[in-house]
């Protein structure tokens, strides 16, 4: 794989400039390495509504403020860690949330992790099986395979000596990059900033937002 560290002008575009380009890369934290093959673009505040930056810098989003290249975590749904890289100029407050990826390195590692008993028993769990192109295949699962928590946000992905590092990899063939509406938004849900690989068995399901109804 391409061992060249991607630097921060690669980051310091509008996130649906660099989601396409991110397919093929490769993302390493500790033993675990993966190529991307699905990822998501999220627009800066006030134009956005499906951002976490929308209606501006809070606490739990203000490293997407930060400078670009940088890893911003946030907890959701009360059960999952997900990932996403910053774009974009300081106080921008842009990003890509990494959805699936293909686990090249530490394969053993990362279903280690899958299986070990989780809030979530769609994620992890003993006793299970798991192919192996299901160890990455969205973004919660790729952030349990990478072993990214809360304690990883802000990271600089950008920093040679890193402990998350995004590496050139083998860039996807523009051929095969397919791009649709994003998955599970209930705002600008048919904005295609969805970003995959054609026919990659790694990446995650579409799925459409469904209002929850309150039974009568």
């Amino acid at each position: 794989m391409g061992e060249r560290l991607l630097d921060r002008e690669f980051f310091d575009r509008p996130s649906h400039e660099v989601a396409p380009a991110l397919l093929g890369r490769v993302l390493v934290h500790g033993p675990v390495a993966v190529r991307l093959t699905e990822v998501e673009a999220y627009g800066p505040p006030g134009e956005d509504p499906a951002s976490h930056t929308y209606r501006g810098r809070t606490p739990r989003n203000a490293v997407m403020f930060g400078p670009p290249g940088h890893l911003y975590v946030y907890f959701t749904y009360g059960m999952h860690f997900c990932a996403n890289l910053v774009c974009l100029p300081e106080g921008m407050g842009s990003g890509i949330l990494l959805r699936a990826a293909k686990v090249i390195e530490g394969v053993d590692v990362a279903r280690t992790r899958r299986h070990r008993p989780a809030t979530s028993p769609a994620l992890t769990g003993p006793g299970r099986s798991l192919p192996e192109r299901d160890l990455a295949r969205g973004p919660a699962r790729l952030a349990v395979a990478l072993g990214i928590g809360r304690e990883h946000n802000g990271l600089d992905c950008c920093a040679e000596t890193g402990a998350f590092r995004v590496l050139e990899g083998d860039p996807a063939e523009p051929a095969l990059i397919r791009s649709g509406p994003r998955t599970g938004v209930s705002s600008a849900a048919d904005i295609p900033w969805r970003f995959w690989i054609d026919a990659d068995p790694t990446v995650s399901p579409y799925r459409k937002h469904v209002p929850k109804t309150r039974p009568n």
